[in-house]
């Protein structure tokens, strides 16, 4: 089987990019930058991705790879930081700060070269940077530049050796998935040789190996993370594992007795623990958030002990981590920065009684799909959209009470039921109204009100690294701003979301 070696620089996108080779049915494998070289040879790879990074290769203690790396005899990559750092190695000037450019970017192809074949002479692509190229290293030729005359692709292919300024892996950049391709393929002379199909049987027996005769505890949240993940650890363990399904009192309205129904049909045992006086009282009065994060994770921790405590040999807990929950939270590869700490992985309380299962933690929401339908779950379960652990704690800014929480539902509710109505919504990922601490004046039946403002969100994404806000008809945006402001105590003003991620996340908090 072939394998693809990606040198993590912490980059935010460095799991995505493994994602896409596997999408292309090529194994790929992430190590950190400073792996030692023997790791790096143990792998037999067909070549070498170095990822892009927040640093400048100027830092100090910037990330770096060994010369070595370039005497595999395998082709190698550079991604954004990974261009920049084999331009400085081989001897080309790279300058900090005077042209950073980020988002969509339109480049040319000056000269053919193996990356672009099958593309246009010129598209647009994803930039995230803020060092340029000055100068390429001897040896190196220019095969795409943007409109301001910075490199956005060099070769070497003497040496073997590409880069590429942009990032190909994400969506928004045309014409990516053939540019991997072809560096795949036509350069590395990879077979399509792996699929998911191979990861569900070899993670079954990874999970039967690890817990052994102990038993299970899943923290079921009805989305289809969790969901996949219970199907997936029941196929490896039997009925050694133990659901329940807890009622934080942050969920939508009425989210609980529709998941408990659903999960019916899964043939899972469910145990219903209505812990929101426990939430909510850890809540109140809690504003940061990342504060409200890490005290919703370690309550759930807290729930799942004093459960497992009731359950015989439980020493395990169960949770539905991806990868992207992993990058954001800073806990994959060194010099990562944490964007935000997600409940199950920054929010973990470091005195955990049980051992942390998670058979997901490498894979992308739609592969989790993928998974999901592979296993045998309903489509209702596998096409959900996501929904944040933390739920409607980081939908509500600022103080959450009771009164702000069942302000937010009814709001969210009636969103989410117009949006349904629209033929187009099954391009949305996600869909949600985040309610503001900020109250504005308004007017209702001639008298003056000083209610809070709440944002609708919709974006469109593959896999919720990048995102893309939607263009949702305007009599659909009409209907709901006019509905919630009618139906909705507490609300007077209803704004709209439009940014992308990046610059944003998709969550407000």
């Amino acid at each position: 089987m072939n394998n693809i070696v990606i040198l993590d620089c912490g980059s935010q996108f460095t799991q995505l990019i493994a994602r896409r080779i596997r999408e292309l049915k090529v194994h790929s494998e992430i190590l950190p930058w400073d792996a030692p070289m023997e790791r790096i040879r143990s792998a037999s790879p067909s070549g070498v991705v170095i990822s892009g990074g927040p640093m400048s290769v100027s830092d100090e203690g910037a990330p770096t790879v060994s010369s070595m790396l370039f005497e595999l005899g395998v082709p190698v990559l550079g991604v954004c930081y990974g261009m920049q750092l084999v331009t400085k190695l081989f001897g080309g000037d790279v300058t900090s700060g005077k042209s950073r450019e980020y988002g969509r970017t339109r480049i040319s192809v000056k000269e053919d070269s193996s990356l672009f074949s099958g593309t246009s002479g010129s598209f647009e692509v994803w930039m995230s940077h803020g060092d340029h190229i000055d100068r390429l290293a001897p040896g190196f030729r220019c095969v795409a530049e943007t409109a301001n005359g910075v490199p956005a692709a060099m070769a070497n292919p003497e040496k073997r050796i590409w880069g590429l300024q942009f990032h190909p892996e994400v969506v928004h950049t045309a014409f990516g998935t053939e540019i991997l391709s072809n560096f795949l393929f036509t350069v590395c002379g990879c077979s399509p040789d792996w699929d998911l199909g191979n990861w569900i049987d070899i993670m079954t027996e990874e999970i039967r190996r690890k817990v052994g005769t102990d038993r299970v505890i899943c923290g079921l949240s009805g989305g289809v993370d969790s969901s996949v993940a219970a199907v997936l650890t029941a196929r490896a363990i039997g009925d050694r594992l133990e659901c329940i399904f807890v009622d934080n009192g942050l969920l939508r309205l009425n989210e609980a007795e529709q998941v408990l129904d659903q999960y019916r049909a899964l043939n899972l045992k469910v145990r219903y623990v209505d812990a929101t006086d426990i939430f909510l009282g850890a809540l109140a009065g809690v504003s940061d958030p990342e504060r409200k994060r890490k005290i919703i994770g370690e309550r759930f921790v807290r729930v799942f002990e004093a459960e497992a405590e009731k359950i015989r040999g439980a020493k395990w807990l169960l949770q539905g981590t991806l990868y992207p929950d992993v990058i954001e939270s800073g806990h994959k590869g060194k010099n990562a920065s944490v964007i935000k700490s997600h409940h199950n992985v920054g929010g973990l309380p470091e005195d955990m009684k049980l051992l942390v299962l998670e058979p997901l933690r490498d894979l992308f929401k739609d592969e989790v799909r993928t998974t999901g339908r592979m296993l045998g779950i309903p489509e209702e379960i596998v096409a959900r959209q996501p929904f944040p652990g933390p739920g409607l704690a980081v939908r509500c800014l600022g103080e959450i009470t009771r009164e702000r929480l069942d302000t937010l539902r009814r709001a969210d509710a009636i969103f989410r039921e117009e949006l349904a109505k629209w033929e187009g919504h099954s391009t949305v990922w996600q869909s949600f109204v985040a309610l503001l601490p900020v109250r504005t004046v308004g007017v209702m039946g001639d008298s003056r009100t000083y209610s809070e403002a709440a944002v609708l969100r919709a974006v469109e994404s593959h896999d919720g690294m990048t995102a893309d806000w939607v263009r949702i008809p305007w009599e659909i945006l009409d209907r709901t701003s006019r509905r919630i402001c009618n139906e909705v105590h507490g609300i007077n003003r209803v704004a709209l979301d439009v940014t992308s991620k990046p610059p944003a996340t998709i969550e407000w908090e």
